[in-house]
């Protein structure tokens, strides 16, 4: 079973924002600021890293590919997995994917799968660093890899895979009044999530659970 089919997230009341947080310097999210953070060392700890289980799944290795694109003002790339997948169907994430044989670590398992989910070409990526691992509630160890992409690169989004791919403003996914806490009750256990919900024209992209979980470590971290 997966958290897709346990409740639809959209329609769990927002408990509450984060309104009273400090909002980062557009400084620090620029491609200057970011190098700058991850070559610099800094003790901090993510605020989220392990979901309650709601999958007997095997718990499996994988990775993300979290791309911060180099535009005027710097972009996060996400994709909404398709419908009919196993796992996650139908949600916003990160490029990425289980780790293989071949992997020779977490960071070339997220190039790969960027690359075989959105065809994006490691030619254009600059790796910064990498974050703990987070675990989700469906038993995935889940590396998040954090990158600098040019923006002349070319996707060739794997349809089987991905439904969409779009970008959305860095400064609007670390500005912590978006970040918007949810509380649901299910099989006796309350579940506490957090979710992004940015309007992409007439399209809201619904950001929430593991990804809106790894995005909030990157704000924990890019403010430590």
């Amino acid at each position: 079973m997966t958290q897709s089919t346990i409740f639809e997230p959209r329609s769990v009341p927002v408990h509450s924002t984060d309104v009273h947080l400090g909002k980062l310097e557009a400084r620090a999210l620029s491609a200057q600021g970011l190098r700058q953070r991850f070559s610099t060392p800094v003790q901090w700890s993510p605020e989220l890293s392990m979901e309650k289980r709601f999958s007997d799944r095997v718990p499996t290795h994988a990775s993300v590919l979290i791309p911060l694109i180099l535009r005027e003002h710097v972009t996060v790339l996400l994709t909404t997995r398709s419908a009919h997948l196993s796992s996650h169907s139908g949600q916003v994430a990160f490029p990425g994917g289980k780790a293989d044989a071949e992997d020779d670590n977490p960071i070339s398992t997220a190039l790969r799968e960027a690359k075989e989910e959105v065809g994006l070409d490691s030619r254009y990526v600059e790796v910064l660093g990498t974050f703990p691992i987070y675990t989700t509630g469906s038993g995935f160890l889940i590396t998040p890899v954090v990158a600098l992409v040019e923006p002349d690169h070319v996707l060739a989004p794997n349809a089987d895979e991905v439904a969409d791919v779009f970008e959305v403003p860095l400064d609007f996914l670390m500005d912590p009044s978006n970040h918007r806490h949810h509380r649901h009750e299910w099989a006796g256990a309350s579940r506490h999530w957090l979710s992004m919900a940015y309007q992409d024209g007439p399209t809201e992209r619904f950001i929430w659970g593991a990804t809106a979980g790894m995005l909030r470590n990157l704000y924990r971290f890019l403010r430590a």
